[in-house]
């Protein structure tokens, strides 16, 4: 299983670039490449999945157990010729002292070579100390080479050559130029979603040429080919069930919603996966697009930027109000960040207020920074439909968006929150009839439990409908 791991010296290095760049390059020469991310993003790994043409999967050590990254790991990438891991942060980042959530630690988890994208903005020697230090820091990690970004010019790419060649023995497989920004815009902590922009497949056409240009195509193949063999760490009865494909249409099987378009596109494939697993068939489908709510037993729905469509999404009313009637039927709904947002009573912007579904007594506004960024950490200590009381999970946060009016009751909130903020005081997890829908983002693979859940709440209400 040949294997590259892209890392840097911190975020904002070009790692997502490259790692894209080297994915559609390899791509267009005919390889099938497996695409990962280290670390709960989502925007990240939609361009990754774009270049990949196929879904990408996350390999986050605070999610999920490391022996089961390890088995899920082994059991996506023998689909492909090579798999590319793209990293997060700094090689050595985490949130411990001990580094256990790092790029680093997951390199070693899976045994993969890494290759470090370094920011040679104004520097010439002095990144051959860091590279050297990287190497030092924990010998147990492959480095195996290095992609100099951001050089200014033949001579500074030269230098850096040299110095890192000479004093760290390590091969430097390319040299990128500063690029143009207007082939690679950002947002947030990352990239624009691919699902945004029609021009998203022109900026990965642009980041393989200039993978193709500038960066050393073979040796990182080769680079890819040297790693390890690998081998699964857990026991039979341990291994967690993995799917793969969708399933075919079955009589009597509940059929879960997903609200899935530009507004709302943060989800993990191992979700998905995980729901087809427990049972359900899943029906996509877009406020955006259609004027009514379909036939369905439950409804998910993930994060987004429901604020840039605002106004689209108010003007559904017919949508709108027909998700609220079926709530109060009882339908089964499971809702993180942009999808809480959809559900409450109104977004309000600089451009107005816009009205959402209603479901749920909550205003929102916005700010310009982050009011909920990290992982989280949280019990249940509320009677809700999918998990059970003194259930203890783990998720990640990021939104923009903050609570302008609470008319709720602190009984409605089921989520003691014991690490990241939540929705308000401390508290998360928003409860009413068969909707819980909360700020923090789960994994399927790291919360086994969510999908049966779902499934079978899907279940009951396809039998009180009949």
């Amino acid at each position: 299983m040949p294997r590259l791991l892209v890392s840097a010296l911190r975020g904002g290095s070009g790692k997502t670039i490259l790692s894209v760049g080297i994915i559609a390059a390899w791509v267009e020469s005919g390889r099938r490449v497996i695409p990962f991310k280290k670390g709960p993003d989502y925007i990240d790994a939609g361009w990754l999945a774009l270049a990949a043409g196929r879904p990408c999967f996350n390999l986050d050590t605070f999610l999920i157990l490391p022996q089961t990254i390890r088995h899920a790991f082994l059991h996506r990438a023998p689909a492909g010729d090579v798999s590319v891991i793209e990293g997060n942060r700094g090689l050595y980042d985490g949130i411990d002292l001990e580094g256990s959530t790092s790029t680093a630690e997951l390199a070693k988890l899976v045994e993969a070579p890494v290759v470090l994208a370094l920011d040679a903005t104004k520097t010439t020697r002095t990144l051959a100390a860091v590279v050297g230090g990287c190497r030092q820091f924990d010998p147990s990690v492959i480095i195996g080479g290095v992609i100099l970004n951001r050089v200014a010019g033949a001579r500074h790419e030269a230098i850096l050559t040299k110095s890192i060649e000479h004093h760290c023995g390590l091969p430097v497989v390319g040299a990128v130029p500063k690029l143009d920004a207007e082939d690679f815009p950002e947002r947030h902590m990352g990239l624009v979603p691919t699902a945004e922009h029609r021009w998203a497949r022109n900026s990965v056409a642009a980041a393989a040429e200039v993978a193709r240009a500038y960066l050393d195509l073979e040796a990182l193949w080769k680079m890819a080919e040297k790693s390890p063999p690998l081998t699964d760490q857990m026991t039979d009865a341990d291994r967690p069930a993995l799917a793969g494909g969708r399933q075919a249409a079955v009589p009597g099987k509940p059929v879960i919603g997903i609200i899935r378009d530009s507004a709302f596109q943060f989800y993990y494939p191992e979700n998905i996966e995980a729901l087809e697993r427990a049972g359900a068939m899943v029906l996509f489908f877009s406020p955006l697009e259609t004027a009514d709510l379909p036939e369905i037993d439950a409804l998910y729905i993930g994060g987004g930027f429901p604020e840039t469509h605002a106004a689209a999404l108010a003007g559904n009313s017919r949508f709108r109000r027909r998700l609220r009637e079926r709530i109060e039927e009882g339908l089964p709904v499971y809702a993180e960040c942009g999808g809480l947002m959809y559900l409450g009573e109104k977004l309000v912007l600089t451009e107005g207020e816009f009205p959402m579904t209603g479901a749920l007594p909550v205003v929102y506004g916005f700010s310009h920074k982050p009011q909920g960024h990290g992982y989280t950490i949280f019990s249940v200590d509320g009677k809700n439909p999918f998990y059970s009381v003194g259930t203890r999970l783990r998720g990640h946060e990021f939104h923009y968006s903050k609570v302008i009016e609470f008319k709720g009751a602190e009984a409605d909130l089921v989520f003691s929150m014991e690490r990241g903020k939540g929705l308000i005081g401390g508290r998360d997890g928003l409860v009413y009839r068969n909707v819980l829908a909360t700020y923090s983002h789960i994994h399927a693979t790291g919360t086994p439990q969510w999908a049966p859940a779902l499934v079978d709440r899907a279940r009951e209400f396809q039998r009180r409908r009949k």
